[in-house]
C-alpha cells in the first residue's frame, strides 16, 4: 500500500483522478446532508432561478425556506438536489454494469482460452457478431426492447461490455495454460475448474482491474446518452443525461441547466480515466487498451 500510494503521488494524474472520484462518491452518499430539497419537489413559483451568486432579492425564496444554491429548473426543482441524487443513478449503473460485464466476460473468456476448439469457436463468433454492431446502436436497440428501468440499463451496460473482457482474458489464458506450473498441476490430477479459477485466473486480475476501471467511463457516457434520448431510466428518476435533455429548450435563457450536469459528467469521466491510466501503468505497463 505504501508503494502504491507513493506511485500515485508521483503520477499526479492518478491522485487527481482518485480525488475527483472520492468527491463524487462523498457527495452522492451525503446528498441528504448537503441539501434539504428533494430532487422531484416542484415549485413553479420559483422556476428557472439562477445560481445563488446570480440571484437578486426578488429571486430568492422567503426567509423560512432554504436557498436554491445552484438555482432551479423549468419546474422549480432544485438543481443541486437533482445533480447529487442523479449521481447515485450514474454510479449505480456504472459499477453494476462493470461488475456484471466482468463476471460474464471473464467466465466466457476463460472457457474460450482454456478449452479452445469448438468452445473457443462458438464464443469468439458471438464476440465477433456483437462487435459488428456499433456500440451506441446496440445500446439503443436493447433499451427499446427492454424498456426504461435502472436494472435494464445495467443489463445493457453489461451486455455491451463483456466482449472486451472476454477477448482479453482469452488471450491471457492461451499463453498461461501452457506454462510449466499449469502442466505440473494437470499432471498431479488437478481438475480443470481448479486450474482455471485457482491457479490461472488470479494471474490476470491486474489487467481485469485496469480494463474495468476504464470501462466505467464508457458506461457513464452510455447512461447519459440513453437518458438524454429518453430511453434510459424512468422519467421520475433524476439523471445527468435527462437534465441535459430537459435543458435544451432553455440553453439561452438558463444556460446553467445544461452547464452543471455537463460539468459533472465531464469531471466523473475525467476522474475515472485518470485513475485508470495510472492503474494501467502501475499494475500492467504492457497492457494495450
Amino acid at each position: 500500500m505504501k508503494e502504491m500510494f507513493s506511485s500515485m503521488v508521483k503520477s499526479k494524474t492518478g491522485l487527481i483522478g482518485l480525488m475527483i472520484i472520492i468527491l463524487v462518491l462523498l457527495s452522492t452518499v451525503a446528498a441528504p446532508l448537503i441539501t434539504s430539497w428533494s430532487p422531484n419537489d416542484q415549485d413553479v413559483m420559483n422556476k428557472l432561478l439562477p445560481p445563488v451568486w446570480s440571484q437578486t432579492e426578488e429571486d430568492r425564496p422567503s426567509s423560512d425556506e432554504p436557498a436554491h444554491l445552484l438555482g432551479t429548473d423549468q419546474l422549480g426543482r432544485d438543481t443541486l438536489a437533482r445533480l447529487l441524487y442523479g449521481s447515485r443513478v450514474t454510479l449505480l449503473v456504472a459499477f453494476g454494469g462493470a461488475f456484471f460485464g466482468v463476471l460474464v466476460g471473464v467466465v466466457m473468456g476463460a472457457l474460450s482460452g482454456y478449452y479452445g476448439k469448438w468452445v473457443d469457436a462458438v464464443i469468439m463468433r458471438l464476440v465477433d457478431i456483437q462487435l459488428s454492431f456499433p456500440f451506441t446502436l446496440l445500446a439503443l436497440f436493447m433499451a427499446a426492447v427492454l424498456g426504461s428501468s435502472i436494472l435494464n440499463v445495467i443489463i445493457i451496460a453489461a451486455i455491451s461490455g463483456w466482449v472486451r473482457y472476454a477477448r482479453m482474458i482469452r488471450g491471457e489464458f492461451l499463453s498461461l495454460k501452457e506454462m510449466e506450473y499449469v502442466e505440473a498441476i494437470r499432471a498431479m490430477g488437478g481438475r480443470n475448474s481448479r486450474i482455471i479459477f485457482r491457479h490461472i485466473l488470479p494471474n490476470v486480475v491486474s489487467p481485469i482491474i485496469v480494463l474495468a476501471t476504464l470501462e466505467l467511463a464508457k458506461i457513464v457516457l452510455m447512461e447519459a446518452a440513453l437518458s438524454y434520448l429518453g430511453m434510459g431510466v424512468p422519467v421520475t428518476v433524476p439523471t445527468w443525461g435527462r437534465m441535459l435533455s430537459e435543458a435544451r429548450t432553455y440553453i439561452n435563457s438558463a444556460p446553467w441547466l445544461a452547464i452543471l450536469p455537463g460539468v459533472m459528467i465531464s469531471l466523473t469521466v475525467l476522474g475515472v480515466n485518470l485513475l485508470g491510466d495510472w492503474l494501467r501503468d502501475y499494475l500492467d505497463p504492457k497492457l494495450d487498451v
